[in-house]
Formats: structure tokens, C-alpha cells, sequence
């Protein structure tokens, strides 16, 4: 299963960042992970490093399993790797957060949601007495701060495409933010929660270092982490905040082999799990739950749109129907997935189905290849090495066949693909990918893979009509105050992606989690890769 971005470092450069200058600055991701993975017992002022202490009623120790190894550091600005983006949900906290079960915009370190001022500039509060994890209030200036180092440039941060809509910010006192736009955004309040405050004192004096020991003003405070082994956090105990910690201590064990997190939480060694192979969601019984969960989480089909065969879309459309997508699901996914119907699945509250929906139809993509003048079609497909990936390869390629369409399958690590893809040496590819984590908003979830780097860098959109028009709807979209007409701009984008299927889901996975019930009060399973502690006690 992919890590919780589904994507490497290499897949995720923001649309506004030189990818040179994102390259330098990711390759001391490595020095710091090195650093972190040297770790013990740091977690500053209050420290244990054992069961003791603690915050208000906190009791006891959650152990879970976590399904990938630290393969970047915590810094919240560039961080991409599944563990510690999910270690830095109880470690961080924005002026605003998500609910990590429903992602819905909540108040965390503001005292209420930003409040509009006029149509560009909001302004909000925080919350009084709230200290960074080694004592020192969180201020204004801290959180103008970690603003403006996201939306740097130099600083190539990942979330510097969510927010382009800002011009400035500014301190009006210790305790008030003010944000001015450069345009109308109606999603503004809850849109913030991508930027993760961080203290400037701490942060801009030695960035490498920071990525590897985070300092925010969560619940839980970081206490060590070993690359391959485990991440310890503690409860915070001067934490003032809305969701305090209910655990005194947690141990995340870094478990990769499937077989092992499955016997560690039937052995009682931890009280959850992520990741739970497919094949073994029945045979959890008694006291071991297990739920699968709807994501946004899809495997996308994407062309290169230079090449003269997929420029044209009724080429691209016929790989679409000649899929038997229901088998892939079925066989493969063992049900835990949901055919793709639109861009979001059909449980999302933006949900709109999609003018084009590819049913399995081999007939149909035979005549669609013989209108566009393509006797046979044969191409090599790229595929990431995801386990999950691999299960659904042979399908694909047995499902083309069936059609009369010859597809070589090359099957490699992330990095390695995404690297022929930015290259533009390829054909087309078969890849997983889930925006949600950063907002579930079908503005962010749409301008993931049509809005700049991806359709500009990636499948070769640039310049065409379809991608003017795009552009235009979601920039409309994004200043329209009304949410209903919103959703109706968003309807066409969807419309509009699907006809074209440059890049287009095939399908929504299902993400199976499992516990130990009564252990974990409190505890629920997440729509995004991941496990999240905030608001569960241990029993």
C-alpha cells in the first residue's frame, strides 16, 4: 500500500517551486533523516522518556503499528512521508485543523474559524496561553512566520501550493493575525489548515535540525524516532488547547512486513493497526475490529499528451472502457474499492457524477481506437511498485488484451517512474494518489492534478483548450462566494476531466484498519493512509 501522500518526494513538486531548487532542498531531507534516525530520549524540557507524567487524566501508553519507515523528516512545510505526517497531526497545530476522521475545518490554535473582514482580508485569534512544546508562547509573529517561510519559494514547501491566494500577513498585535488576499477565496478559513505553525525562534535558526527533532504545540510532544524501528511522543502537559492528550505516552512501531503488524495486534503487542492486507480483513474476530474505510485514494490512468496517438482523447477514452474495472476490484482489491464514477467518490459531499462514466465496454474502445485511426495499439505502461499496484497489473494488461490492445508493463519504484515521467519518457501510467490528507475540498482535491505542475510538466496539457478552459472554471470557482454555484463549476471541471482523460481515476480505494476494542476509546478509522490518536484515550 503507498505512503500517505500514495507518492515519492519526486511526485509531489509544487506547481509554483523550480524543481531545482525543490531537488536541493529535498536532498537535506535525507541529512536530516539520518539525524532523526540518531534520536533518543530529546523530547526537551519534561521529558521522560518512560510511562511517567503527562497531561490531565492521561493514562497509560497506545502502541500501534504503523505500515512505512521514516523516509522524510517532520518539518510540516516539506514532510511528505506517510509516518511522520501522521505523527506531526499530534505533534502540530494549525490556526486551523482537520478532523482527521471526518477532515471537516475545525478551530486549533485560533479561537474560532478566521473571520472575514472584507473580500480579501480575514483575520484570526489565538488562542490565550498556548506554549510550543519547550515552553514558549505561541505568538503572532510565530505564525506570520511560518506563513511566509511556506510561501517562499526558496524554500520549495509542499504546501505552497494550496495557498497561492495570499498576499501578505501581518502581526496586528501578540495575539491577532491579519491575512490579505490577492483575490476573492471563498474556501480561505478552512484552506489554512495546510500551514502548521511552528516557532520562529526554533525553526529559523536551524531548519535541518528542527526537520529532525519538531518542535510544535499539539497535544503530544516528540520524544525520539528511529528510522525503521519506532517514533515515541509524549503528552504535553502545559497543553491548553481543545483536544489535550488522553494517553501519557505513544509508541508508533514502524512495521513495513504486513504479516507483522497483523500478528501484533492479534498478539496484543499494539491496539491498532493501518494498512491491513486485503486478504486478511476477514479473519480478524472477537476482539480484533476492522473497518474499511471510503477514501479519496485512487489509481489514476495518466497519457502523455505529446505523443501523437494520445494526444487525441478518443485513444485515451478507449483504454478507459476496455478496463473491466468491477474484475480489478473484485479480484485484486478483494471489494475494497469503488469504480471511479467522477473525480470524488460518491460519498464526498462535492460529489457530482461525471458526464463520462467508463463502464466496461471492449466494443466501444474498438471503435473509438478505429475512429481516431488506430489500427493497433501497442505501448509500454508505467506502474508504481505499490503492493496493491502490482495485484491490479496483470488485470490491466489482461483486460487491454481483450480488446485488441497490446500493453508492455513496467513495473518500478516510485522515484524511478516518476523520474521517466518528468523526463517526458513515457507512454502512460498507472499510478495511486491522494491529495485528501491536505484538504478534502474538491477546489484543493481538482487543482492537485489539473492546475499547474501536473498538467504542465506531467501530461503535456499546456497550451491546449481544454486545459484554458480548466483553469478558467476553478479560478471562478475559487473567488464564487455561493457555494451551490461553486459546486457547479466544480461539476463542469469534473465533466470536463473526464471527457478528456488525460489523467483520470479508475477507482476509489477502501483503506482497511484494525484494533483491539476497549482499548482505544475514542479511537476511528481514517478515510487517508494513517492512524490518528487525537481525542482516544487508552483502557
Amino acid at each position: 500500500m503507498p505512503s500517505r501522500q500514495e507518492e515519492s518526494l519526486s511526485a509531489r513538486t509544487s506547481a509554483g517551486v523550480d524543481r531545482r531548487t525543490f531537488m536541493r532542498y529535498t536532498s537535506a531531507l535525507g541529512v536530516a533523516t539520518a539525524i532523526t534516525a540518531g534520536l533518543s530520549a530529546c523530547g526537551g524540557p519534561g521529558s521522560t522518556g518512560d510511562d511517567s507524567g503527562g497531561s490531565g487524566g492521561a493514562t497509560d501508553t497506545i502502541e500501534a503499528g504503523l505500515s512505512y519507515p521514516l523516509s522524510t523528516g517532520f518539518d510540516p512545510m516539506i514532510t511528505s512521508g506517510a509516518t511522520p505526517f501522521a505523527a506531526n497531526m499530534h505533534i502540530f497545530e494549525g490556526l486551523v485543523d482537520l478532523d482527521p476522521a471526518t477532515l471537516v475545518a475545525r478551530p486549533a490554535l485560533a479561537t474560532e474559524m478566521p473571520q472575514k473582514i472584507n473580500a480579501t482580508t480575514y483575520r484570526a485569534t489565538l488562542r490565550e496561553g498556548a506554549t510550543f512544546h519547550d515552553g514558549s508562547a505561541v505568538t503572532a509573529d510565530d505564525v506570520v512566520f511560518s506563513f511566509e517561510r511556506v510561501l517562499d519559494p526558496k524554500n520549495a514547501s509542499l504546501m505552497a501550493q494550496f495557498v497561492p491566494f495570499i498576499d501578505r500577513v501581518k502581526a496586528v498585535d501578540a495575539s491577532t493575525v491579519e491575512f490579505k488576499l490577492k483575490h476573492p477565496f471563498a474556501l480561505f478559513p478552512s484552506r489554512i489548515a495546510v500551514v502548521r505553525i511552528v516557532p520562529e525562534k526554533i525553526a529559523g535558526a536551524d531548519a535541518k535540525a528542527f526537520d529532525a527533532k519538531p518542535v510544535g504545540s499539539g497535544p503530544y510532544r516528540f520524544v525520539s524516532a528511529v528510522r525503521e524501528d519506532k517514533i515515541v511522543m509524549e503528552a504535553y502537559d502545559q497543553y491548553n488547547g481543545p483536544h489535550p492528550a488522553k494517553a501519557k505516552k505513544m509508541v508508533w512501531h514502524l512495521m513495513s512486513d504486513p504479516s507483522a503488524r497483523v500478528s501484533a495486534l492479534k498478539s496484543g503487542r499494539v491496539q491498532a493497526i493501518e494498512d491491513v492486507p486485503y486478504i486478511d480483513v476477514k479473519g480478524f474476530t472477537g476482539k480484533d475490529k476492522v473497518e474499511s474505510v471510503q477514501s479519496f485514494g485512487l489509481l489514476f490512468l495518466m497519457f502523455n499528451c505529446k505523443d501523437e496517438r494520445f494526444a487525441d482523447k478518443r485513444v485515451r477514452q478507449a483504454l478507459h472502457y476496455a478496463l473491466d474495472t468491477e474484475k480489478i476490484i473484485s479480484t485484486a482489491l478483494l471489494g475494497n474499492a469503488e469504480p471511479a464514477t467522477g473525480y470524488v467518490p460518491a460519498t464526498h459531499p462535492d460529489y457530482h457524477e461525471a458526464g463520462t462514466v467508463y463502464g466496461h465496454d471492449p466494443a466501444k474502445a474498438r471503435k473509438l481506437l478505429k475512429e481516431a485511426g488506430v489500427e493497433k495499439l501497442s505501448f509500454t505502461l508505467l506502474l508504481t511498485d505499490t503492493g496493491w499496484v502490482k495485484d491490479i497489473a496483470p488485470l490491466i494488461k489482461e483486460s487491454w488484451a481483450a480488446a485488441g490492445i497490446e500493453a508492455k508493463l513496467d513495473i518500478a519504484q516510485s522515484p524511478a517512474q516518476y523520474a521517466k515521467v518528468d523526463k517526458g519518457d513515457f507512454e502512460a501510467l498507472a499510478a495511486p494518489g491522494d491529495p485528501s490528507v491536505f484538504g478534502n475540498d474538491a477546489d484543493l482535491l481538482l487543482r492537485w492534478f489539473y492546475y499547474g505542475f501536473w498538467p504542465e510538466k506531467r501530461y503535456g496539457w499546456t497550451g491546449s483548450d481544454a486545459y484554458k478552459r480548466t483553469r478558467s472554471l476553478l479560478d471562478k470557482a475559487a473567488s464564487e462566494a455561493d457555494a451551490e454555484k461553486r459546486r457547479q463549476l466544480w461539476a463542469q471541471v469534473t465533466d470536463l476531466v473526464a471527457d478528456e482523460a488525460a489523467l483520470y481515476p479508475v477507482l476509489h480505494r477502501k483503506l482497511p484498519t484494525a484494533w483491539r476494542d476497549g482499548t482505544l476509546p475514542g479511537f476511528k478509522p481514517l478515510p487517508t493512509t494513517g492512524l490518528s490518536f487525537i481525542d482516544v484515550g487508552r483502557a
